[in-house]
Formats: structure tokens, C-alpha cells, sequence
């Protein structure tokens, strides 16, 4: 028998602040929402449409979202849906679709109000890179 495939690939902005809470056995869970904007051309009019993705991430990749990431701040991630059923406070039964974050991409450049990714960013020094004059090749080398 095949496999099925349920993959979900979004880029959007964060609603709010990510949640960061921990089960009873004390996996980290984080809980938080993107805005995911389409622009589509009707009756010769412009047209923007916001969708909203509840999304989790567990483990390690949600206490990174939960420390780096804010309200605003834009994100790609990569999961699979999930659906999942519960009772609210009234006792009736509420479905949700939601998706389990595998893998995140920030897409925002580091700091810009909120604390930076931990990220190897080049300094801005004006000294030459050493790794430039290491390279055994000349341009006459390149053949295009």
C-alpha cells in the first residue's frame, strides 16, 4: 500500500507572541499563529485575502520559536496537518486543524526590536576576507 503524503509549506507573520508551555512530563510545546496573505486580481480590482494557520512546534524547535520569534516577525515552516478533537469548558466536543512545525526558517533579519537570532552574520568590517586569497583560481579560470 502507498503512502500517503500530508505536508504543509507556509510563510506568513506571527498573530501574537508564541506560548511556550511544557506538558506533565515536560516537553516543551510551543502554540502560535501566522498570517498568510494572497493577492489575486478580481474583476480587473486588486484583491488581498488573510488566511490564519494555528500552528505547533515541540520540543527544541519550540522553545527556539518561543525565545527568538514575536508578534509581527515573519517565518516560513515546514509540517504536516494534524487534526485533533477536545472539550472545551462547556463540555462540547471542538475539532481543530492545526500544523505540527518540522522544520522553520526566520525570515526577518536579526534584531529590529526583539532579541536576535543566533545566526553567523558577517561583520561589517572593511578588512578583506582571508578565504579570498586562498582560492587557487583566477577569473580567466571561469569558463562562462
Amino acid at each position: 500500500m502507498a503512502s500517503d503524503l500530508n505536508k504543509a509549506i507556509l510563510i506568513g507573520r506571527l498573530t501574537r507572541d508564541p506560548e511556550l508551555r511544557y506538558t506533565q512530563s515536560g516537553t516543551s510545546v510551543c502554540s502560535f499563529s501566522i498570517a498568510n496573505n494572497r493577492t489575486y486580481v478580481a474583476g480587473g480590482e486588486k484583491k488581498e485575502q488573510v488566511s490564519y494557520f494555528n500552528c505547533v512546534a515541540w520540543a527544541k524547535t519550540g522553545e527556539v520559536i518561543a525565545e527568538y520569534c514575536k508578534k509581527g516577525k515573519r517565518i516560513g515552516i515546514e509540517g504536516r496537518l494534524q487534526q485533533r478533537s477536545y472539550d472545551d469548558k462547556d463540555g462540547n466536543k471542538r475539532q481543530i486543524v492545526e500544523i505540527v512545525v518540522d522544520n522553520f526558517q526566520f525570515l526577518d533579519a536579526p534584531g529590529g526590536g526583539g532579541k536576535e537570532a543566533p545566526m553567523d552574520m558577517p561583520s561589517s568590517s572593511s578588512e578583506p576576507s582571508s578565504s579570498n586569497t586562498d582560492n587557487p583560481f583566477s577569473d580567466e579560470d571561469i569558463p562562462f
